[in-house]
């Protein structure tokens, strides 16, 4: 099922944000998301290692998932921090205009970073992960929407090409990491059920 050279991002599977806006404010899993995962853990091949962002939910996944695999975390994958709007309700987040997909990109909350700021912590470790998969190994990496679209944006050479992607919960962009430092897009929101 994996393929030699493949990277595969999954985002963690639906958190329990109470309808907040939680980058690095830290949630377990909403309910219900136990049968997800066990049917997604029947089907995918085991795996020895796992990389992992150190939030709860994508720890928690990790372990819905692939029970018996080291955890590997790297604090690189947090998700974006959005500062002073982290932990607020959605609904009362300010309305920040339409914005092109660059300036996005560049747009940081206050006290927060930006998805390229994001980006420029992450690259390195979806970089460290692609050259360890180059060598034959698949690698797995457990994280959120934001570092998945890192994901995208590095495998497009534009960070902000990332932002185009929608990222469903518990779904699986597959990469193939290329000789030479290159990628091949192979799935996005893929689910193999």
């Amino acid at each position: 099922m994996f393929s030699v050279s493949e990277l595969m991002l999954i985002r963690h599977a639906a958190a329990d944000t109470g309808g907040r806006l939680c980058g690095r404010t830290d949630v377990g899993l909403a309910s219900g998301t136990q049968a997800a995962l066990s049917e997604l853990s029947a089907f995918l091949p085991k795996v020895r290692d796992v990389l992992v962002s150190p939030a709860l939910r994508c720890r928690l996944t990790l372990e819905g998932v692939w029970p018996d695999a080291q955890q590997v975390a790297d604090d690189r994958l947090w998700e974006q921090d959005f500062g002073d709007w982290d932990g607020q309700a959605c609904a009362d987040l300010p309305d920040i205009g339409e914005l092109s997909r660059a300036e996005l990109a560049e747009h940081a909350s206050p006290n927060g970073e930006s998805f390229l700021d994001l980006y420029a912590r992450a690259a390195p470790a979806l970089c460290d992960a692609a050259d360890r998969a180059r060598r034959g190994e698949p690698v797995v990496v457990v994280a959120h929407a934001g570092i998945v679209r890192a994901g995208l944006g590095l495998a497009l050479g534009d960070p902000s090409a990332g932002l185009a992607f929608q990222i469903d919960p518990l779904s699986i962009t597959r990469l193939t990491c290329l000789p030479g430092g290159g990628f091949a897009i192979k799935a996005v929101n893929w689910r193999p059920l």
